[in-house]
């Protein structure tokens, strides 16, 4: 990865490491798990930040024989993310793929590989961490973003995405990657965990458009991720 996620540079610019959307994230997760019948004993997350997801996705599961590991490479992060370790939840300031032996159930990887430059190897190489992945894709290929260079580049400057996807192209990488795609929904931050003023203002006719077309809005409009489970 990139050097701004172990020389300070991601931290100085989002302290946080956006913990405040981890309630929704952990939303998302549990209900891809439940709707795909899943009981994962061992959770491990690549690319955990401040390791709130994880935090949030404990409490709602509830399942006192499920134990969770979360992996960063940035130390900022993880002196954030350690503060959290109980008995069922452990963090480690380590590339997972980097880690031998290492085995899970269920391996979640929630808005990283857009930030990787080699995000083919990196996806191939989470092959082999665990039966089941769970990815959360952000779908910065949208006509309104195209059409306005601005707003994708300072998605480039802000939140550090080399890659940039639809729908199509992401589920597609997945399988290029060697995965087989599952199970997938979309994620709709803009209607549902709404940002900004603009955003609240602008979420009843977003949430109208997405009831009438769903997948004409998301293409147009943007401001949406997905969510896939594969194997």
């Amino acid at each position: 990865m990139s050097d701004i996620y172990t020389d300070g540079t991601y931290a100085i610019e989002h302290p946080g490491y956006h913990t405040r959307d981890s309630p929704w994230k952990a939303g998302k997760i549990q209900k891809m798990i439940q709707r795909n019948d899943l009981r994962p004993k061992r959770i491990v997350e690549v690319g955990c930040g401040a390791g709130e997801v994880l935090v949030r996705l404990r409490e709602r599961m509830n399942d006192p024989e499920a134990v969770y590991f979360g992996y960063e490479i940035s130390p900022q992060a993880y002196e954030l993310a350690r503060k959290h370790e109980g008995e069922n939840l452990r963090f480690r300031c380590a590339d997972l793929l980097d880690e031998n032996g290492e085995s899970f159930d269920l391996l979640l990887c929630i808005d990283v590989f857009e930030h990787v430059p080699d995000y083919l190897g990196f996806i191939a190489g989470l092959q082999r961490k665990a039966e089941y992945k769970l990815f959360k894709i952000p779908l910065d290929m949208a006509a309104q973003m195209v059409a306005r260079p601005k707003a994708i580049m300072n998605v480039r400057r802000e939140v550090g995405h080399l890659h940039y996807f639809m729908k199509d192209t992401a589920l597609e990488t997945l399988r290029h990657c060697g995965l087989e795609v599952i199970d997938w929904f979309y994620c709709h931050s803009g209607v549902e965990n709404p940002k900004s003023q603009k955003a609240r203002l602008l979420r009843w006719p977003r949430r109208l458009l997405l009831a009438i077309a769903e997948d004409a809005t998301v293409r147009i409009l943007g401001g949406s991720s997905l969510m896939v489970l594969a194997r």
